[in-house]
């Protein structure tokens, strides 16, 4: 039987556990149901940002079928899925904020390190902005992200908002930007009221 969905619990209770983890057996019959379900709700959670930037906002259910995935195809045990579990469930928002991914995708080797190598410290520079306020990006603070100038491909951000944020990101009246301005990469994203009704569930 497939689990549902978006589990009622406390923000500060949204964690992946051992107990949550299906046996590799199990997970593998339930693996194509599983995806088919969450795939409206990842397709949603996938924001483009300018010709380059991906953003994908995470959630206990995207977490949780991430390392079900790794367990699956690596078949590392006990071992490997505490590892995945400390990996994976710190990017679990906890209630009035959203986590996100963020991913540079470029083709060829050659043009991504060209590109990436303009864009230092970009890091440092996304936002959320609802109507007028913004709600500055807060990346990764354990891992330097930026070295000699080039960026990473790869990003993590938190956006934490206060309850008015909270409340006016519901607000479909509102106006609701995804951003960076970095002086190599300005674009804005307007999020669309079908995405934020699917991330305002992070907000609970």
């Amino acid at each position: 039987m497939i689990l549902e969905s978006v589990r009622p619990m406390p923000a500060s209770s949204r964690r992946v556990t051992a107990q949550d983890i299906l046996p590799d057996a199990d997970y593998a019959r339930e693996r194509k149901a599983r995806r088919a379900a969450l795939m409206p709700a990842k397709r949603l959670r996938r924001v483009a940002l300018g010709p380059y930037g991906v953003f994908i906002f995470e959630s206990y259910d995207t977490m949780l079928f991430q390392i079900q995935e790794m367990l699956l195809v690596e078949k590392g045990g006990a071992a490997q899925r505490e590892d995945e579990l400390a990996a994976y469930n710190p990017l679990i928002p906890q209630g009035r904020e959203l986590v996100a991914t963020v991913m540079f995708e470029i083709d060829g080797p050659v043009r991504r390190a060209e590109i990436l190598g303009q864009l230092g410290g970009v890091e440092e520079h996304f936002f959320l902005q609802i109507d007028a306020t913004r709600v500055a990006g807060v990346p990764e603070g354990d891992i330097d992200r930026t070295r000699d100038g080039k960026t990473s491909s790869v990003h993590f951000l938190r956006f934490p908002l206060t309850d008015d944020d909270a409340a006016a990101f519901g607000d479909p009246a509102r106006v609701v930007m995804l951003g960076c301005d970095h002086p190599r990469y300005g674009h804005i994203a307007i999020l669309s009221q079908q995405v934020r009704a699917e991330l305002a569930k992070d907000l609970a």
